[in-house]
């Protein structure tokens, strides 16, 4: 088969679809990488894949370009003659598939990794805006060639309680799965343990509710390191101004590692993870990573979340925003170490168990193929 992955960044295709697309390659088919250009756009085509640039912008909602977008990616279509397209992130999601039915394309995979600002805000542009994606979604996915991956249960069943597509066509798998050879647990012998964050610098990741809460077990007379990893989003309407990190930094007890390249090595670094984001996530692969590294986690109470955090078995979940829950768990596993180890090792076996990206690039492939049962 011929089959074009397609995402709204290069950097999405590098960090959480390169191994599929090996995997997907060693299985004897032709793999085509379509994305905007971006810094990793040279490194999918150095890892041995043709690669083919969209130009979509990521925030834009201007018609003329919204448009030109769904057109460009039509023809791309046309051109490559694709038997299968898998989308990935919402915007080729929404313009690939009617491209995808206007250009008779065979078979079309939509990833949901959330139900996104629209969906889910209460906000007034939300609610505004949410009658009309409902439509479009009904329009695109309750198509024939259509097969929708979802993340967590309560998305799929959301997205069958709006009937925007029938049962058979919702297939529940967990993202990307993770590299569990790639993310190993590590042995730790912090004096001062290290919370960690990972992901980007987003407002509605609920990074200063983190920060709120770091403050409370200070007052607390908890030793720690409150440690980010990720860095701002410029351009993003949510994200945290860069003053604004660096106002936490020069406190001197928020720690702020950047972009790491190599997040097998930050995991190993840190002896709690947090992630008390208040989005419609889908299921986040830093939590897949930090379980298969064995680490003890306090998280959210979305769907996403829980389905990578069992409560009081490999970590806590919390009410989202709310700042003392938060602090108390995170107070409850920095005073015991037994309760970290305990946690980790749950945490290890939830990814071997449901994780696990061999397993998971299997049940994606069979999708494609029409071979899920």
């Amino acid at each position: 088969m011929k089959i074009l992955l397609v995402a709204n960044t290069d950097w999405f295709l590098y960090n959480y679809r390169l191994n599929f697309a090996r995997f997907l390659q060693e299985q004897g088919h032709e793999v085509v990488l379509v994305s905007p250009a971006g810094e990793y756009a040279p490194a999918l085509q150095t890892a041995g894949f043709r690669w083919v640039r969209w130009e979509v912008g990521r925030q834009s909602l201007a018609p003329w370009k919204e448009l030109d977008a769904f057109w460009r990616l039509a023809q791309i279509y046309r051109r490559e003659h694709p038997d299968v397209v898998y989308h990935l992130t919402i915007k080729p999601v929404l313009y690939g598939g009617l491209a995808a039915q206007w250009m008779g394309v065979p078979r079309v995979l939509s990833g949901i990794t959330g139900r996104g600002y629209v969906l889910v805000s209460n906000e007034r542009k939300a609610r505004l805006l949410r009658p009309l994606a409902l439509a479009v979604y009904r329009l695109i996915l309750r198509s024939p060639r259509q097969q929708v991956l979802f993340e967590n249960h309560l998305d799929r069943e959301y997205f069958l309680s709006q009937k925007l597509l029938r049962r058979e066509q919702a297939h529940l798998i967990p993202g990307a799965g993770v590299d569990v050879e790639r993310f190993q647990p590590a042995l730790r012998s912090h004096e001062v343990p290290v919370i960690l964050f990972a992901g980007r610098l987003l407002r509605e990741k609920g990074v200063e509710e983190l920060v709120e809460a770091g403050k409370i077990l200070h007052q607390h007379g908890e030793r720690f390191r409150l440690a980010l990893a990720g860095d701002v989003d410029e351009g993003n309407p949510v994200s945290l101004e860069r003053e604004t990190v660096q106002g936490w930094v020069d406190s001197g007890w928020v720690e702020w590692w950047g972009f790491q390249p190599r997040m097998e090595e930050v995991y190993a670094q840190a002896d709690v993870f947090v992630f008390p984001s208040f989005y419609g996530e889908g299921l986040p692969s830093v939590l897949m990573e930090a379980a298969a590294c064995g680490l003890p986690i306090v998280a959210s109470d979305l769907p996403g979340c829980r389905a990578a955090v069992e409560d009081g078995v490999n970590g806590f979940i919390v009410p989202a925003r709310d700042v003392e829950a938060l602090a108390n768990r995170l107070e409850d596993l920095l005073r015991s170490e037994n309760l970290r180890r305990q946690m980790g090792t749950a945490s290890r076996q939830i990814a071997l168990q449901r994780f696990n990206q061999n397993a998971v690039n299997r049940q994606i492939l069979a999708v494609m193929e029409g071979k899920e049962g």
